[in-house]
């Protein structure tokens, strides 16, 4: 049996789903990884990092290199001043980073703000952290803040807001408004943003990702965490990142250096060369999304899943109570041995998984290419999905 503070996480579904994709052998269109790997010159830089001897413990916080260029990506792209000793840290994926930040920042009973639906990993450490969430519905069809909903969820014992934008699953980016929201309540409470924002260069139809901790009163309480996977289609190596105040980095490494201590060292000295070398990649890669995306969603449309276009990520959610299934958990059980395609129920991403609104979603990932997209959208063409 699991200690206490496990009880009642379930395994990861996107663990359970992609199992599922692997034994009946169906298109997986459900957890967000590539069909394809990242730029030849970043592959190239790590070969040739390992042919050169880069093969032994990096330094905990990082190497000093990526660290560096770390904070040339948040000055170039956002205008951010890091010093790149005490204000970069260096993390095994974004997962670990968040996992550290609420290990090493959260005493357990503080209420922690949380947009919902929220990725998995974020229950599971709020929890082993000891911490309350404070869930904050982006409700369907446009899945939008509300900004008095996040207003009154915030307690006297609230002290963090946990954002995610762009945001999975929904595909949400944050407007400049709603990010103006979280900060004046951040602001007034004097409350610390941890914000996840591992999409930020895969937005769509000319939008731009805005950073948190670049309004007014917001760097100074705001750690925010991003990493190489998706924006350079590396997903396996995890290579993550927080960066922000140096006490809060710091809160960061003290709880990291007990998790994974440091990660692998030959991906961190390609992953500084992609920053600084092949820095317009991700832009190519989000144009390529989203004709993808396109592709994805005309497709659903078609067979009558009506998905909501995102505006970012990987992901589109459709809802498919109209089919007959008990839950969206119940259909895509269902959907490999009926379409042989695999999507992932985004139930578990919600407060109440049982709620009219949420227990039908289902989430589709467009990270793959185009050929494999359009076979899965013939194979569910072709399929009976009602029950």
């Amino acid at each position: 049996m699991p200690v206490s503070r496990l009880t009642g996480i379930p395994p990861t579904i996107f663990s359970t789903m992609s199992a599922l994709a692997v034994r009946t052998g169906a298109i997986n269109l459900g957890q967000g990884f590539p069909d394809t790997d990242g730029p030849e010159g970043l592959i190239a830089a790590a070969q040739q990092a390992m042919a050169d001897g880069a093969n032994q413990y990096a330094p905990g916080i990082g190497i000093p290199p990526l660290r560096a260029a770390i904070a040339r990506h948040q000055q170039r792209h956002y205008g951010i001043e890091l010093d790149p000793d005490r204000e970069v840290c260096v993390t095994t994926g974004c997962t670990e980073a968040v996992a550290a930040a609420l290990l090493g920042l959260v005493e357990p009973g503080d209420e922690v703000v949380v947009l919902e639906p929220y990725y998995d990993s974020y229950v599971a450490m709020l929890q082993v952290a000891g911490a309350v969430r404070r869930p904050v519905r982006l409700r369907a069809p446009d899945f939008r803040l509300d900004p008095e909903e996040l207003r009154a969820a915030v307690t006297p014992r609230t002290r963090f807001v946990l954002l995610n934008t762009p945001h999975n699953p929904t595909g949400t980016v944050l407007t400049d408004d709603e990010l103006t929201a979280v900060a004046d309540v951040a602001v007034e409470h004097d409350l610390t943003v941890i914000t996840d924002e591992v999409y930020e260069h895969l937005v769509f139809d000319g939008r731009r990702h805005t950073p948190i901790s670049t309004l007014p009163g917001m760097a100074e309480r705001t750690l925010t965490l991003s990493s190489v996977g998706k924006s350079y289609s590396v997903t396996g190596w995890k290579i993550g990142w927080a960066t922000g105040p140096a006490h809060l980095v710091a809160a960061v490494l003290d709880a990291k250096q007990w998790l994974s201590f440091c990660s692998g060292t030959p991906f961190q000295h390609a992953v500084a060369h992609a920053l600084d070398h092949l820095d317009g990649w991700p832009a190519e890669l989000a144009a390529s999304l989203q004709t993808r995306r396109d592709l994805l969603c005309a497709g659903l449309e078609g067979i009558g899943l009506d998905p909501r276009v995102p505006e970012g990520t990987y992901f589109t959610l459709t809802d498919v109570g109209h089919l007959g299934w008990r839950d969206g958990l119940e259909f895509c059980e269902a959907l490999p041995e009926r379409a042989g395609v695999v999507a992932i129920p985004a139930q578990g991403f919600h407060e109440n998984s049982e709620a009219p609104a949420v227990r039908h979603l289902v989430r589709w990932a467009f990270c793959k290419e185009p050929d494999v997209i359009e076979d899965g959208l013939r194979r569910l063409g072709g399929a009976i999905l009602e029950k």
